[in-house]
């Protein structure tokens, strides 16, 4: 069985190494994987500079879902995941020229503490009141979709919007409240409202059914817990590089962008640099919109829905800094930056506390995010434009005390990610449902990425090792195939 697999970032090589597994093991499995650019990856992008690790795209990713930890090991990687730095985790929200730390008890949205809820700067005292009044909620079956932001202000008001909701969203979406499917996004919590129509209640529920569930499992040996988020020691470039030395160079098409796509009687026909090859199967692991286009010939309406799927951009700006130099700045991981406040920043990290030992010593990096649905016209800016920018918000926000803005960085590094994260917006759940039934009907097509089933890493690399395995699965209903 031969295999095309377009696109070479995370989701794509993850499909490639299941496929090189299986055709190792002895399967009649064979691939090739176009990738437009020179270097495979996609947003995965590290460099090193001086002894400092300077993230280009994700930093990290949740340690909860385990599937990137889990490929991490079995290429050999182990012991390269560091965990997040949690006892100084701290996330700050910016209100004015102030940095106020979210409360105590917050669980994501919700919060679950009456003390640190009542005495936070983040909330007026009408939004307070309002959060210990949610309590009384009754239960509220889903009439559909909503909007994030919808959901949050039915229950806690705009404020909760503007201060919480969306700075938070905007750091893991890169998108708008106002736009998200709460479906979607926050599913957990549409769920609570059905069943006990406070988020609070709800939340404190589930966490005593957690705690209880661990106090079960005690007598069986107590489990380390997990750090939010996991990292790559080397940087998240290191997973790109192993997976790439696992798989056959021969099989992989750098600098080929594939220009047209046909469903033809013996498979597939993909044409790459003016050449054609025939596939039994095809992964497209490139953006909604890229796929959308090269099915627009093959399946007009799916590649009309994955064209609706709405995307961002963002832009990455490390500056590395002589941290004897710097103020005090404030402990914790950083701080989001709400739309309210009119600013370019949308949020800040302290790289060199979040994770220890990827800085070199008497360095401090500050990793700042700019860009977003509301502020795409940011990537034509250049790049002192943008250095500068952040450099002066941080003098704004942080104050001289702890941020001088006239001291130049050691290093700065611009990225820009153009169309790069999907937005699961209202209806999304409904749109890849269809999506589903369209390529269930093509039977040998998978789509893959952040666009469908979740936007992380290890999201990623589960959907494609999935895809890998069930078209090694169809195999005997689509011919044996033979090896390139």
């Amino acid at each position: 069985m031969r295999i095309a697999i377009i696109g070479g970032g995370i989701a794509g090589l993850s499909a490639a190494y299941e496929l090189e597994k299986a055709r190792a093991a002895g399967q009649p499995v064979s691939y090739t994987l176009y990738e437009h650019r020179e270097r495979l990856g996609g947003s995965l992008a590290s460099e090193t500079v001086d002894g400092s690790v300077l993230e280009q795209g994700p930093d990290s990713f949740i340690s909860e879902k385990t599937a990137a930890a889990d490929l991490a090991r079995e290429l050999g990687l182990g012991d390269q995941l560091l965990a997040s730095n949690d006892e100084a985790r701290k996330t700050f929200i910016v209100v004015g020229n102030r940095l106020i730390p979210l409360p105590d008890g917050l669980m994501f949205l919700v919060p679950t503490k009456l003390i640190p809820t009542a005495l936070t700067q983040l909330f007026s005292l009408g939004t307070k009141l309002r959060m210990g009044l949610e309590l009384l909620r009754p239960p509220r079956a889903a009439a559909g979709d909503e909007s994030v932001a919808e959901l949050v202000r039915r229950h806690f008001g705009q404020e909760a919007v503007d201060r919480l909701a969306d700075p938070l969203l905007s750091g893991i979406y890169g998108g708008d409240a106002t736009r998200l499917s709460a479906q979607t996004v926050l599913p957990g919590m549409v769920k609570m409202e059905a069943e006990y129509g406070s988020l609070c209640r709800g939340m404190l529920a589930g966490h005593r059914k957690m705690q209880a569930m661990k106090s079960a499992g005690s007598s069986k040996g107590n489990r380390p817990k997990r750090a939010l988020f996991t990292a790559m020691r080397g940087g998240m470039q290191q997973l790109v590089d192993a997976l790439a030395a696992r798989i056959d160079e021969i099989s992989v098409r750098r600098s080929s962008p594939v220009s047209a796509l046909e469903k033809i009687t013996e498979g597939w026909r993909v044409t790459s640099m003016g050449q054609s090859a025939v596939y039994d199967a095809v992964i497209i692991a490139t953006p909604a919109w890229v796929a959308s286009e090269l099915l627009k010939p093959v399946d007009e309406p799916l590649a009309n829905e994955l064209g609706a799927i709405p995307y961002s951009s963002s832009i990455t700006v490390n500056l590395v800094y002589d941290e004897k130099k710097l103020g005090r700045l404030p402990e914790g991981f950083g701080f989001l930056v709400p739309a309210v406040e009119g600013r370019s920043l949308l949020a800040c990290t302290f790289v060199h506390r979040k994770f220890l030992g990827r800085t070199a010593p008497g360095k401090a990096i500050m990793r700042a995010f700019l860009g977003g649905m509301r502020n795409e016209s940011m990537l034509t800016e250049t790049d002192a434009v943008l250095v500068a920018t952040v450099r002066r918000e941080l003098g704004e926000i942080l104050g001289p005390v702890a941020f001088d803005a006239t001291l130049e960085p050691i290093y700065a590094q611009v990225t820009r990610w153009r169309r790069a994260m999907a937005q699961y917006a209202v209806g999304h759940k409904q749109r890849t449902a269809k999506i589903a039934e369209h390529v269930a009907a093509l039977e040998t097509l998978r789509l893959i990425g952040n666009a469908y089933d979740g936007i992380g890493v290890p999201d990623c690399i589960r959907l494609g090792r999935k895809a890998a395995q069930e078209l090694i699965a169809v195999r005997e209903t689509v011919g044996q195939g033979t090896r390139d």
